[in-house]
């Protein structure tokens, strides 16, 4: 009867193990995903319209989470273009909209980089022409893809070596 207990006990315990290297395949998959949606954005945008752009407005704008945290800032930018002869005004420095830091003064040096009546170039989404960044987004993701691919890798062989895994004693 005690075999039977150790082998039933060890099957288990091999089912569990596959289910923990899919659950780790299946979230380095849903990374995966991620970073290759966010490089295909950021290849897309490399296809917009370069145009040029006025600096409007650059300021700092600052909000605090509650009266105990810290002040956070970003740039606050606008600016103005054309696309096909209609006037158009944008305020994204990237797709992601203009990024959160505790850091003030480097917020304020970038403002210093765009003083207002200055000409830049911005990118013009041709499918939505309201809607304009000044930076583009990094490529980055694809460098980095073959990090969330171990977890997947390794995943389905922890997978495939627990249920393929026979005992010797039996």
């Amino acid at each position: 009867m005690s075999g039977s207990v150790h082998h039933s006990s060890g099957r288990s315990g091999r089912w569990f193990l596959a289910i923990i290297g899919i659950w780790v395949a299946c979230a380095g998959g849903v990374f995966i995903w991620l970073m290759a949606r966010s490089f295909a954005r950021a290849l897309e945008m490399r296809s917009w319209a370069e145009v040029s752009c006025v600096i409007l407005t650059a300021e700092t704008e600052e909000r605090r989470h509650d009266e105990f945290s810290a002040p956070e800032y970003r740039q606050s930018v606008s600016f103005g273009y054309e696309w096909k002869g209609a006037p158009h005004t944008g305020t994204h420095l990237t797709l992601r909209d203009n990024p959160w830091s505790a850091d003030k003064q480097s917020i304020e040096q970038q403002n210093a980089a765009l003083p207002p009546g200055s000409t830049t170039t911005c990118r013009v989404n041709p499918a939505n022409p309201d809607f304009a960044v000044l930076k583009l987004d990094s490529l980055a993701p694809l460098y980095a893809i073959w990090f969330p691919a171990l977890f997947v890798v390794g995943g389905l062989g922890m997978a495939v070596r627990a249920v393929k895994h026979r005992p010797e004693n039996c």
